[in-house]
């Protein structure tokens, strides 16, 4: 049987009318425009806003439609695990990523999602792992290797975007991508600078014109590159991983299923890891003494500077997944889940009919004081084991949940502690006294100025 037999259909709906959402509280903002400006203004404010005044549900006017937001570990549960099979992801995510990264594994549904992301897991085993982490020690160390070389202050921002670009690069294409590679990088740039404008619409001179270029020299590119690698054989980057991957009846995927995921999983492993280590490293500027915690961490792995980073050293490195982890809880990557209602349900009393578009924020939920005391304040010590046994198991979803929980999230652990363990080696990092970086904190946490750091030389 093919896969084409087996994949979910696409579900139809019609959005509900906007008096079907009036008996939940809520306040829809100006006519057209609703609360799309406070939202893009400062989105964890206005959500703690909405909720003092209506509760952990309510109604507001977003991007052109009405919409819900569910707040707090029991909304993220009934939405992210879903049992009952009620939420679209792709009717969620479509509306924003659908011209850059359509059919995404994000961007697919109940049985057709299941099928991918059985047949993508391939590429998450043990043995391309292994490759990963041998490409990611290397471009990091060689990167670390530069910093270190030129000590002084630097907006760590756009260096670390350029990294995680160049990580990614090398990790899912290969080391031999060879003269292209600037070319392939450069559109991967254009699509997810587009993925988060404002307009939507491809006009000309916009970032989204620029960003369906990107999309259309990717397509060509790994078009071609598929049955060349296909015919090669062999390979541990991901792209050749997909090109060997089969479906459970034993069928390739398609090309277009290889490009469309290959597509996503470069701009989600670049553009959500470059955010997290940013504020990462911005929590270590600017708490020393668990800087040098981490770092004592590090040197007591035994490696020498030149040494290649194995399995057991990541598993090692406790204390630095605690921080990593206290780092996206204050600034989770994605700080907004929409999803949209295939069927009728009711939450907190509430019946919300079918077609609804809602969201969970995660970014809500990780300052909530009544899980997190003091939720604004940089503790890695919330992450023990002890501590993490008495919460919510919904409490802390930077990598979503449920059947959508991110596939890379292994990856991400690695690429962080691989960095770590180079970074803290090499250098000392510092912010100027009195300096305080501003956050803008949708669609992905970034800081507004680049963050101004100090790196100075170790050893």
């Amino acid at each position: 049987m093919s896969m084409q037999s087996v994949a979910s259909p696409a579900i139809a709906f019609t959005p509900p009318k906007r008096n079907s959402l009036t008996h939940i509280p809520g306040d829809e903002g100006w006519p057209i425009i609703g609360k799309t400006l406070a939202i893009l203004a400062d989105p964890k404010r206005q959500v703690e806003r909405m909720h003092a005044k209506y509760g952990p549900v309510y109604r507001s006017h977003v991007f052109g439609e009405t919409s819900l937001t569910l707040l707090g570990p029991e909304a993220n549960e009934l939405v992210l695990f879903d049992q009952a099979k009620l939420f679209s992801s792709t009717h969620g995510w479509g509306r924003i990523l659908d011209l850059l990264f359509p059919r995404g594994l994000m961007l697919l549904d109940f049985e057709e999602h299941r099928l991918h992301r059985r047949a993508l897991s391939v590429a998450f085993k043990s043995g391309p792992m292994k490759s990963y982490l041998a490409a990611l020690d290397s471009g990091i160390a060689a990167r670390v290797r530069h910093w270190k070389a030129q000590p002084g202050p630097v907006l760590f921002y756009p260096a670390m975007k350029q990294l995680t670009l160049d990580l990614a690069a090398t990790s899912f294409l290969g080391a031999d991508i060879g003269r292209e590679v600037d070319e392939i990088t450069r559109a991967f740039v254009d699509m997810v600078a587009a993925s988060i404008s404002v307009i939507r619409k491809p006009l000309p001179g916009t970032k989204m014109a620029r960003g369906v270029r990107g999309r259309e020299r990717i397509v060509a590119y790994f078009s071609e590159q598929i049955p060349i690698r296909r015919a090669k054989g062999g390979g541990e980057d991901l792209f050749s991983q997909l090109c060997q991957a089969t479906h459970e009846d034993g069928a390739l995927l398609s090309t277009q299923d290889i490009v469309d995921h290959m597509s996503f999983l470069m701009m989600a492993a670049h553009d959500t890891l470059t955010s997290s280590l940013t504020s990462f490293v911005a929590a270590l500027a600017t708490h020393p003494q668990w800087q040098a915690k981490l770092r004592d961490e590090v040197n007591r792995l035994g490696i020498a500077p030149d040494q290649p980073m194995t399995f057991d050293n990541l598993e090692a490195m406790k204390h630095t997944e605690m921080a990593f982890k206290e780092a996206m809880r204050l600034k989770p990557p994605v700080p907004s889940i929409p999803r949209r209602a295939v069927r009728d349900f009711t939450f907190m009393g509430y019946a919300i009919p079918a077609g609804t578009l809602l969201g969970v924020n995660p970014i809500f939920t990780h300052h909530m004081p009544d899980i997190w005391s003091e939720p604004e304040k940089f503790d890695p010590m919330r992450f023990t084991e002890e501590a993490q046994r008495n919460r919510h198991r919904f409490a802390w979803v930077p990598f979503g949940g449920g059947a959508h929980m991110c596939l890379g999230l292994h990856f991400a652990y690695m690429q962080a502690k691989c960095f770590a363990r180079h970074f803290l080696q090499n250098v000392d990092v510092s912010m100027e006294p009195g300096y305080t970086p501003e956050w803008a904190m949708w669609p992905i946490p970034k800081p507004r100025d680049g963050l101004r750091v100090t790196l100075k030389a170790l050893g």
